[in-house]
């Protein structure tokens, strides 16, 4: 199996999280194994994969030992990025049986937008360091499956190419400039291009150990693009590597403040999500200021480490906004039972970032679309399990206590 070599030696870790050294080059030929390496056999083929833990045993073994640690860990001791996975496995399901139920319809909307299942793919940053195609294949994947794709301003695709690649419905996730002019026109090109939201994710506090220790930086044509693809009009093609990389530092709006979105709602016309909410005066906040989205969310245990577990959230969040907002989640999701156990607490979806990020190293687009249909099928087994007619109708009776 080839590693792509040429697309792991450096990594964008966000709009502003470059790490400011280069040992990744004396690292390109880096074992690429996961931590514990006896769970990734080297002979699976994303043809064998069956479960989303497929993918990511063959993605350890595909990627470099840097990009797949980018992928895969957490900030600090990680401690929420396992608790994100052991907090499903804690809530347990209590279904009825003699239910009478064989089939069970899955698709809903999410903001009005009709999807075939509430899987939607969450924004996942420089994805043309795990496959050639990085973005462009998964835009593909999502709309083949009849689903959302989140599209990361740090994707290492422009808006306009991401939309060309695929007409499914993509959300916009924007990070946000200092200079906002720019940001102004970040949006109404995401307007013009038919995306269907916009996504703020105001988490902060990343601290990654292992991206440390691999001293990640974007390669320097790849970070070039990335400035002109979002539009910054003094970037200069002659600019060198350090120079480009003390402009992007500079470049991005770290001190957002409430205040935002009202500007925000000036600039645009689309729906409006905010990525990053666990507090419930923070969820009342956001309906106070008319944001149609919250997505609960701890930044799948990338952000400051020792925050609860997103579905620890979501039940309370749920009744913080009183259903004057749809409520998403990210953050641990990995079977078919886990996204039944957010709908059932009153989540209208779920949205996941590593699982296609794995499949994308995997196989490409085939890939990401293999590990949706996986999880869809899963989906479609727990709900006929469980008695559920519909995604749009799952009780939280479901759920043991």
């Amino acid at each position: 199996m080839m590693r792509r070599r040429a697309f792991g030696r450096a990594l964008f870790g966000g709009a502003a999280a470059l790490a400011s050294a280069s040992q990744v080059e004396a690292k390109g030929e880096a074992e690429a194994l996961p931590r514990d390496s006896t769970d990734a056999p080297a002979a699976l083929s994303p043809g064998d994969a069956v479960c989303v833990a497929d993918f990511r045993r063959i993605a350890a073994v595909q990627l470099p030992r840097p990009t797949f640690e980018y992928i895969e860990t957490g900030s600090a001791d990680e401690v929420t990025l396992r608790d994100n996975v052991a907090a499903f496995q804690r809530i347990k399901l209590l279904p009825p049986i003699l239910s009478g139920v064989a089939t069970t319809d899955l698709s809903t909307t999410v903001l009005g937008v009709p999807i075939k299942l509430p899987i939607l793919l969450a924004p996942v940053a420089a994805q043309r360091m795990y496959h050639p195609h990085g973005a462009l294949a998964a835009a593909r994947a999502a709309a083949a499956c009849g689903t959302v794709f989140g599209v990361s301003s740090s994707a290492a695709n422009s808006i306009e190419e991401i939309a060309a690649a695929a007409d499914g419905p993509k959300w916009y996730q924007l990070y946000v400039p200092k200079n906002r002019n720019i940001a102004r026109r970040l949006v109404e090109r995401a307007e013009k291009l038919s995306y269907k939201a916009i996504v703020v994710t105001v988490d902060l506090g990343e601290w990654k150990d292992a991206d440390r220790r691999n001293r990640f930086m974007l390669p320097r044509e790849m970070l070039l693009k990335h400035l002109q693809d979002v539009g910054f009009p003094d970037v200069d093609p002659g600019m060198s590597h350090d120079q480009l990389i003390a402009y992007n530092a500079a470049a991005w709006d770290q001190a957002l403040s409430w205040d935002f979105f009202d500007w925000l709602r000036s600039a645009t016309k689309l729906p409006l999500i905010i990525k990053g909410i666990l507090r419930t005066d923070d969820a009342r906040r956001a309906v106070d200021v008319g944001l149609d989205g919250i997505v609960v969310s701890n930044h799948g245990g990338r952000r400051l480490d020792g925050v609860p577990a997103s579905i620890d959230r979501v039940a309370a969040i749920v009744e913080a906004v009183g259903g004057k907002a749809e409520v998403f989640m990210d953050g641990g999701v990995r079977r078919g039972t886990d996204v039944v156990k957010a709908l059932a607490l009153g989540a209208r979806a779920v949205l996941i970032g590593r699982p296609y990020a794995w499949a994308l190293a995997a196989d490409g687009e085939a890939g990401v679309r293999r590990v949706v249909e996986l999880l869809r099928d899963e989906l479609q087994n727990a709900l006929v399990a469980c008695g559920c007619r519909s995604v749009r109708d799952v009780p939280k009776s479901l759920l043991l206590g």
